[in-house]
């Protein structure tokens, strides 16, 4: 369990500089490798990991990274940099968010 106690504080840490805001992970929706889902394809191997999180509070603050913060419903969401997330990544996370039963996708 060191691995995902790892990640966990890797996230919190990760999301802490992106958004400024408090969440908590409470679970790990998914371990997939990038060149397998996003373009353009990589020389360097990724593993990318989505999180379920729980809002705390806190305030989103513009960053070097991320000009605005706001939900989107699935059948409106804005221009995706498909590079980072895909359409099928962000219904994953849906999915998992509604499903009591979800089993983390490791690839």
């Amino acid at each position: 369990m060191k691995f995902i106690c790892l990640q966990k504080k890797i996230a919190l840490k990760r999301q802490k500089k992106n958004l400024v805001a408090d969440v908590e992970p409470i679970k790990l929706i998914a371990l997939q490798e990038r060149n397998k889902h996003n373009r353009p394809l990589l020389a360097t191997g990724i593993i990318k990991a989505f999180y379920l999180c729980k809002v705390l509070g806190g305030e989103f603050r513009e960053n070097d990274e991320t000009c605005d913060c706001r939900y989107f419903s699935l059948n409106n969401l804005p221009k995706l940099s498909l590079g980072r997330n895909t359409k099928e990544q962000i219904e994953m996370c849906y999915r998992a968010a509604h499903d009591r039963n979800w089993q983390t996708v490791f690839e």
